[in-house]
């Protein structure tokens, strides 16, 4: 009887102590600020939020064009349990209402889980909650950053170097051993 109770503790403290800190960040707080005809979402956002809102038809519209680069869907399916993503964007500004969608197509044609991206909503000053914006140094909207053992690894910002934001996504995914 002392051996089971002692298991129980032990399994109820491993699984308080698991929590990982993704999933913690991941709880939703922002804040939606009206902006002439437009709603800016500042802070910890996700997917759902913006799919479900009617004042963001450009998501939806936007997922209906273009291919996911077939190399880069190959990358984030192999190695999905390899990196988080951390992605900035802002609700208001026209890179990420073409961009968003794009990062979107690889993640769902790669099978890369949801709850392995923070989405982070950003003002038109591109400040957001907990002096985020700061802390990753972002400068431009959208900004995509790979997470590989808890440090960054590379990051895309706006259109990139290539103009093709999945493939270099898919490339850095790739560097990642």
């Amino acid at each position: 009887m002392k051996y089971l109770f002692f298991a129980a503790i032990t399994v109820s403290l491993f699984s308080a102590c698991g929590t990982n800190r993704k999933a913690q960040v991941q709880k939703l707080n922002y804040t939606v600020v009206p902006d002439g005809n437009s709603k800016i979402l500042n802070g910890y956002i996700n997917r759902s939020i913006i799919e479900k809102d009617s004042a963001f038809p450009w998501f939806a519209e936007n997922m209906k064009w273009g291919q996911a680069d077939p190399a880069a869907i190959n990358a984030f399916a192999s190695k999905k349990d390899k990196f988080s993503m951390i992605v900035f964007g802002g609700t208001w500004c026209g890179d990420t209402k073409n961009l968003l969608p794009v990062f979107y197509r690889l993640v769902d044609k790669s099978g890369y889980p949801d709850n392995k991206i923070t989405l982070i909503g950003v003002d038109r000053s591109k400040h957001t909650i907990e002096d985020l914006h700061t802390k990753w140094n972002i400068i431009n909207v959208p900004t995509f950053i790979v997470i590989a053992n808890g440090k960054e690894v590379g990051r895309v910002v706006e259109y990139g170097k290539l103009g093709e934001i999945d493939k270099e996504l898919g490339q850095i995914v790739n560097s990642i051993p």
